[in-house]
């Protein structure tokens, strides 16, 4: 059994390349900076994990991986950090997997500042801690000033996936609804005003936030929940897009249903952006029978962050892969995936 190790206190305040050549230095940034917080028992070059969490028959494993290159690193609502456990956790948590281990990478840029690493870290086990995984492994690579651009991180995630789950977009069917659990377009909108190319005023934070209770809690109320997407990059319309095509159905979204903050609204009629295509980072849909959704909506309203869960559309026979939706004039719109970039490096 390792001893827990005492880290030497860095008397550095930058990143240097010293940091990642493979010496003393590059040790006592891993263990002052990185281990200390993630895995104080231990320093090996591999996680060794217990199997015991697949001993139940039909088990299956799930994995992901992602890579994150917010700018700006720190932004109202979060950081790089939060944003890699999210991320990492929520791509498990809606596939119907509980998530269980992280590994973190990080590409540091020569000149960074050590005290905003202890920040980034700080965020990333404190969502650790709080989405119930341990980041049991990891990397660091240190890369000329000029080479990046402070701080890039990468993150894998195992999880298990119970006996007779499976969320499958293939599954959507018309008739289901499609319910969000929560305001939409809030992560796009603050990393819009943090970078300050517009002089934009917003007391909107991220929307940041692990999603594997609320799965949880969802997929209690209701165990036949047909399929999830994080509305992520390309927002709520590019993931219902996913969906319809997969499962070659249409669905009409409701534009008055639609859990908007003012002030987000406000900004893309500024910009000319569509907030169906704002970035989320803590905001999922999911699709479920019609006769279930009162269950998943009291379910998800009771979990955390899930106060603001309501229906915003259902599933169609058709058009094959279409979505549209209902404008509040009454008419509709084809609501298509995202085409090029609104918002670069938005995660």
């Amino acid at each position: 059994m390792n001893k827990p190790h005492t880290p030497t206190r860095l008397r550095d305040t930058k990143v240097t390349l010293a940091h990642g050549g493979g010496g003393k230095a590059m040790r006592d940034l891993i263990e002052d900076v990185f281990t200390s917080v993630f895995v104080p028992d231990a320093m090996e070059d591999q996680a060794r994990l217990t199997a015991g969490a697949l001993a139940e028959p039909g088990a299956r494993l799930a994995f992901t991986t992602d890579s994150f290159v917010v700018d700006p690193v720190e932004f109202p609502g979060g950081d790089i950090g939060t944003l890699a456990v999210c991320g990492t956790v929520n791509d498990l948590a809606v596939g119907g997997a509980r998530p269980l281990w992280l590994s973190a990478a990080f590409i540091i840029e020569e000149g960074t500042e050590i005290a905003l690493l202890r920040r980034v870290v700080a965020s990333m086990a404190r969502e650790a801690a709080a989405a119930g995984v341990r980041i049991v492994t990891g990397d660091t690579k240190v890369v000329g000033k000029g080479s990046a651009d402070k701080l890039f991180v990468t993150t894998a995630g195992v999880g298990v996936i119970p006996p007779g789950r499976d969320l499958r977009a293939e599954r959507v069917r018309p008739g289901d609804v499609a319910i969000v659990n929560g305001v939409l377009g809030d992560h796009g909108a603050a990393i819009l005003a943090a970078r300050g190319d517009m002089a934009l005023s917003t007391d909107v934070l991220s929307d940041c936030q692990g999603l594997g209770h609320l799965m949880e809690a969802a997929l209690a109320a209701c165990p036949d929940i047909r399929a999830a997407r994080d509305a992520t990059r390309g927002g709520l319309a590019s993931a219902v897009n996913e969906i319809a095509t997969a499962a070659g159905v249409g669905i009409v979204l409701d534009e008055g249903a639609l859990p908007l903050r003012a002030e987000v609204k406000g900004l893309c009629e500024l910009l000319g952006l569509d907030p169906l295509y704002l970035a989320n980072e803590g905001t999922l849909v999911l699709f479920a029978p019609a006769d279930q959704a009162e269950a998943v909506l009291d379910a998800m309203r009771a979990a955390p962050g899930g106060a603001g869960s309501c229906i915003v559309g259902r599933v169609a026979e058709g058009p094959r892969g279409r979505v549209s939706m209902k404008t509040a004039f009454g008419g509709q719109r084809i609501v298509d995936m995202l085409v090029g970039e609104q918002l670069p490096r938005i995660c």
